[in-house]
Order: C-alpha cells, then sequence, then structure tokens
C-alpha cells in the first residue's frame, strides 16, 4: 500500500513575481490557454453545484474571482488557480454554503502545513482517492449522452468527445477537446442553415413552410424563411440556394427574406407586388 509520505511543512514565502518581457514572451501563449481552459472548468463545476441547489452564477463574477486568486497566488510562486470537481464537491458535499467555507479550509490547511506534516506521512493515498470517489460519484449521470442523442446529434458528439478524452487524457484535455468540438460543429451547422419557402396561410398573417401547409404563393415572388443568424461563415451557401430557386422560378421578380416575425410585414409588401 502506497503512502502518501514526506510532506514539506511550512507555509511558501512572499516573492515579487518576475515581469521580465523573455518570460512573459515564453509564457504568453501558454498562460492564455490555461486561463481559457481553467476559467471552462471553474464555470462547469460552478454550473453543476449551482443547478443542484436550483441557483444562478454571474459569470462577471466568476471571471473576476479567479483573476484576483491568481494574482495573488502569483506573490507566493503557486500553481494557477481554477475551480475543480474534487475539492469543490467534497466541499460542497460537507454542507458549505458561504465563502467562509473556504476561508476555514485555508485556516486548517495553514495549521496542517505548519504543526501536522510529520503524521500525514503515514496517510494512504488510496484514503485520499476514496474521499475524492464518494464525492464525484453522485454527480455521474450517464443519462446526458441518451438525451443529448435524441436531441442532437452534434451535442451527443460534443458530449461523448469530452467525457471520453477526460476519463483518458485528462480534465484539461478532454474540456478543451470539448469547448474546440463544440465551436467546429456549431461552424458546420450554422454555415448550412435550414431555410424554408414560405407562404402565407389563407386569410390570417401567418407564415408556414410551402413543403408542410397549404399556402398561398405567388410565381414573381420568392420568400424564405431563414432560421440562422447572417454572418461570413454561410454567406456563400445562402446566395447559391437563393439562386438556385430563383433558377427554377424564372418569373421571380422579387426576393424576400427575413427571420420569423419581420417576414410577416416583407411578406405583405410583397404580396402587394405580386397583385399589381
Amino acid at each position: 500500500m502506497q503512502l502518501l509520505g514526506v510532506v514539506p511543512a511550512g507555509l511558501p514565502g512572499l516573492t515579487v513575481p518576475d515581469f521580465s518581457l523573455d518570460l512573459i514572451r515564453d509564457l504568453f501563449w501558454s498562460a492564455v490557454l490555461l486561463s481559457i481552459i481553467g476559467f471552462v472548468e471553474s464555470v462547469s463545476v460552478a454550473q453543476t453545484l449551482a443547478a443542484k441547489r436550483r441557483e444562478q452564477i454571474e459569470l462577471d463574477q466568476e471571471l473576476i474571482g479567479l483573476g484576483a486568486a491568481n494574482i495573488a497566488v502569483s506573490f507566493s510562486g503557486g500553481f494557477p488557480v481554477c475551480g475543480g470537481f474534487s475539492r469543490s464537491v467534497v466541499n460542497f458535499d460537507a454542507g458549505a454554503a458561504t465563502p467562509a467555507a473556504g476561508l476555514m479550509t485555508a485556516v486548517l490547511i495553514a495549521c496542517v502545513a505548519l504543526m501536522f506534516t510529520p503524521i500525514l506521512y503515514w496517510l494512504p493515498k488510496v484514503a485520499l482517492a476514496s474521499i475524492i470517489l464518494v464525492a464525484v460519484y453522485p454527480l455521474l449521470d450517464f443519462s446526458a449522452l441518451g438525451k443529448s442523442w435524441q436531441y442532437s446529434k452534434a451535442d451527443f458528439g460534443a458530449v461523448s468527445i469530452t467525457l471520453f478524452l477526460t476519463l483518458l487524457l485528462g480534465v484539461e484535455i478532454g474540456i478543451a477537446s470539448g469547448v474546440l468540438a463544440s465551436i467546429l460543429m456549431h461552424l458546420y451547422k450554422t454555415s448550412q442553415p435550414h431555410v424554408a419557402v414560405i407562404g402565407r396561410v389563407a386569410g390570417t398573417e401567418h407564415f408556414r413552410n410551402v413543403e408542410r401547409h397549404d399556402v398561398e404563393t405567388f410565381d414573381n415572388i420568392l420568400s424564405i424563411r431563414i432560421d440562422e443568424s447572417l454572418y461570413f461563415a454561410n454567406t456563400r451557401f445562402l446566395e447559391e440556394l437563393i439562386f438556385s430557386l430563383m433558377a427554377k422560378k424564372p418569373q421571380t421578380r422579387a426576393c424576400n427574406f427575413d427571420v420569423h416575425r419581420r417576414q410577416c410585414d416583407r411578406y405583405e409588401r410583397a404580396a402587394d407586388l405580386g397583385k399589381n
């Protein structure tokens, strides 16, 4: 059985951080990556625990807190600070509800570091692991995979990538891969948005997809609904789609496209044009 072994006693001394240009140049991009991963991991932990109490978190305050903590720890030469599942969940299961729990934890750690480190020599590592496993186990929810599969295959892919890479390679790589996969899937999905040719339901101001409803249309008017925002990634796709739709209706004189609510007014004006 492996023991924890020798734990250095005492508290770290205070030092002034080195701000040399060479050091900043060498560590800048690594620091940016660590800050992004640390923030994402911290927010994930906070949202998970807040949801259990039906509470909400403020992302701005989370970012300010992380920044302040990392600035403070730089004066003692400590590791980058971020939220973690193991420590946060143990604290949460112990009944912590206010920042006072963090203060008490810091005081107890300082006392142990100053006076009780020799006792920790005989602490089995398996005891530390069991504390984390018991605390984290209630958070395991594999039903999210089934729910994401039913809701969106893209979300299922992102969740699966995050889960398996976290188990195989670690939290940082898993979260970073999940974020990257989500961004790529979002770009792919929004680059080819769903577009519906729409018409007006007779006697109403409602507009529906011509392939699903019996609606009024005009041969010289093409009216479409784009179910995504327009931006650089989908302009080419939409341009080619509109040209192909207009090619199928050579008598088209007007083409209107917009999103849901504003479509009504535009189609009303287009209908007057068609009648004239």
